[in-house]
């Protein structure tokens, strides 16, 4: 016969995962409401935490996410126009100086030929002088004749050119007076007898023509002065 100890119930052992008939009775009935003094039950809707927080949402999260990168493009979009603004600047700059640079080189390259040929002609001057000398005393004939015009025509193509004419006035600049005398056949100073004559390649003179020169006698000069004086007293030489 077994003792019982007193003062203590035996239960039936249940398992832990069983559900106690009260606890089934609760989850049967649904959440209890909100008492009166723990507040009002949070409000349905789509307001969320972070609205209520005062901070902005996803939608305006995004779009402010927007906004910065719109500027940010525009502000690259500016550097970008200021850069080529630059580059091309500097490609303008460049074109010009290269311009500058081979007109100056043409202009030299130019220069250097007139100052080579001028340079050959002049070597030459001696020569063409004979020629000169040679056809005014009739000697120019034979071969000699067709090399000497072969020679001239060559020079000529090379831009050389012969002045220096009787007649024409004196010009310091282009001639050189190797005699002087006067003359009453002139009114001004001129060029009465060519002695060498002169040689310019466009508007450059290798060598001026050297000339003899006569100027009007003075007592002529003062002679003719007074008979236009005279003529002006009298009334012209028709009134006597």
């Amino acid at each position: 016969m077994t003792e019982e100890t007193p003062g203590f119930e035996q239960k039936p052992d249940v398992p832990a995962d069983a559900v106690q008939p009260d606890d089934a009775a609760a989850q049967a009935a649904g959440p209890a409401p909100a008492d009166e003094a723990g507040g009002p039950a949070e409000p349905a809707g789509d307001v969320t935490e972070n609205e209520q927080e005062g901070r902005p949402g996803p939608a305006q999260s995004q779009g402010a996410g927007q906004n910065a990168q719109e500027a940010a493009l525009t502000a690259q979009l500016d550097q970008t126009r200021t850069a080529l603004h630059e580059r091309t600047q500097d490609l303008q700059r460049l074109q010009a100086e290269f311009q500058n640079y081979r007109r100056r080189v043409e202009r030299d390259r130019a220069s250097v030929k007139e100052v080579a040929v001028a340079n050959l002609l002049t070597e030459l001057l001696p020569v063409l002088d004979d020629i000169g000398r040679a056809r005014d005393h009739g000697e120019l004939v034979g071969g000699f004749k067709s090399v000497a015009e072969s020679l001239e025509m060559v020079a000529a193509k090379m831009g050389l050119m012969q002045f220096g004419k009787e007649g024409e006035p004196f010009d310091p600049t282009v001639h050189e007076a190797l005699m002087h005398s006067y003359s009453p056949d002139v009114t001004e100073t001129t060029c009465v007898q060519i002695l060498q004559p002169g040689y310019r390649i466009g508007e450059r003179t290798i060598r001026p023509a050297r000339v003899g020169v006569a100027e009007p006698q003075p007592g002529a000069q003062g002679a003719a002065g007074e008979e236009s004086a005279d003529e002006e007293e009298n009334g012209g030489p028709d009134q006597g």
